[in-house]
């Protein structure tokens, strides 16, 4: 659990006026001094992320984050910074004080009803005082559940915690709960796929990268196998099994000779159209690539990454899939870069929107991504679908998934 991806644990959001106790509730919930804590307001400069394993639950990601009425002198960066967690919680806990309900509470308890955010409200300070029954009425009238607490109460930390357990439990949303499968529903159980993975400069040394061993874990976990070979001995592999692979999936980069060397018969996806359909939306991204017909040189296009990491020479994001497009365009292209959680909030001026697989990220992030490209009538597409896309093999890539191919093919149509 301590080595889950931070991409496949709920992100739980705190959130609530400057020193309401958002800290120290983070603090009780894990039995550790993790946030500074004090009485001087904006002591939380930055969304401050803590990772644990909160069972029944599985494994979270905590997000306390600055007050939502801080004043100070870093306030606006602060805030801008509290207001992009709504891209990223898939839960809200919003804290409060006895008896006092704000115009900030009803901003945050608004948006998190728009982006349908659970959200759940913790009453601090009851030792100080204790909420008025009516006061308790109206905010549970507007949420559903409550929890009172006193965060320097530390003995009845277990208590507390139990009760945020099963409120948790109560509304974790169902796309977190039942999240695409990665690979599993491709295989039958005792079935086996096959893995095509390059070693180039991008996977680490000694080691895989991300989105290889978690397929291998999701082949593992529904009781399957996995054989993995490098794209030069993919047709020998091939040629000495007893039967056919349920599935072969490879690198995208190495897409069009795994192409020719595995038969028809056999379905053919990449990794990264996996992470489209478990952490997005496989059919948008489908049909973005079907957007890519239409560019013309001069058009300014959107490079977005799920992480920040030093570019390689031959870097997939910034440098082969801007290349593949201009000789497809038959021009240059205006290519701008966001990284990690740089996602412009103005995307309405780009012709094309490229983002990676996402697996730095959890669903929602990717999926509200998904919703401001949509909103801005911009095109989004994965990397791994628009590669598919340029190498001519985009139908046979999304061919087991039949509602994505229909909606490339549609899009194509039009």
């Amino acid at each position: 659990m301590d080595n889950t991806p931070k991409g496949n644990r709920l992100h739980i959001a705190l959130m609530g006026r400057t020193n309401v106790g958002k800290s120290s509730l983070l603090n009780l919930m894990l039995g550790q001094d993790i946030a500074i804590t004090s009485p001087v307001a904006g002591t939380t400069t930055d969304v401050v992320e803590k990772a644990m394993e909160l069972l029944p639950i599985g494994p979270v990601l905590f997000l306390d984050t600055a007050g939502l009425d801080d004043v100070s002198e870093l306030s606006g960066a602060r805030l801008k910074k509290t207001a992009k967690i709504f891209d990223r919680a898939d839960v809200i806990i919003l804290v409060v004080e006895p008896d006092t309900w704000t115009k900030y509470e009803d901003t945050v308890l608004a948006k998190s009803q728009k982006r349908k955010i659970p959200i759940l409200i913790v009453v601090n300070k009851i030792d100080l005082h204790q909420p008025s029954p009516d006061w308790l009425k109206m905010i549970t009238e507007k949420t559903g559940l409550v929890l009172t607490v006193s965060c320097s109460d530390e003995k009845q930390r277990q208590n507390y915690l139990e009760t945020l357990k099963q409120q948790l439990l109560e509304k974790a949303p169902a796309d977190f709960v039942g999240t695409p499968s990665l690979i599993g529903d491709l295989i039958p159980p005792g079935g086996f796929a096959v893995l095509v993975v390059p070693i180039d400069l991008e996977a680490p040394k000694g080691r895989l990268i991300l989105p290889q061993v978690q397929t291998i874990r999701d082949i593992l976990d529904n009781d399957a196998a996995a054989i993995v070979v490098k794209e030069r001995e993919l047709a020998a592999a091939l040629a000495n099994l007893k039967n056919p692979p349920a599935i072969v999936v490879t690198d995208s980069q190495a897409i069009l000779k795994v192409d020719a060397d595995v038969p028809k018969n056999i379905p053919l996806t990449t990794f990264s159209i996996l992470f489209a359909r478990q952490k997005s939306d496989l059919a948008v991204m489908a049909a973005g690539a079907a957007a890519i017909e239409n560019l013309k040189p001069g058009d300014r296009i959107l490079i977005a990454e799920a992480c920040s990491h030093h570019a390689l020479e031959d870097d997939i994001g910034r440098v082969k899939i801007p290349r593949w497009l201009r000789q497809y365009v038959g021009g240059d292209l205006q290519m701008d870069i966001s990284a990690g959680r740089d996602y412009p909030d103005d995307l309405k001026n780009y012709k094309l929107i490229l983002h990676c697989g996402g697996c730095m990220m959890n669903r929602r992030e990717m999926l509200n991504r998904v919703r401001k490209a949509q909103e801005a009538g911009v095109p989004i597409v994965n990397y791994g679908v628009a590669i598919s896309f340029l190498q001519g093999v985009i139908k046979r890539s999304l061919a087991p998934f039949p509602s994505a191919l229909e909606a490339f093919e549609n899009k194509l149509k039009e």
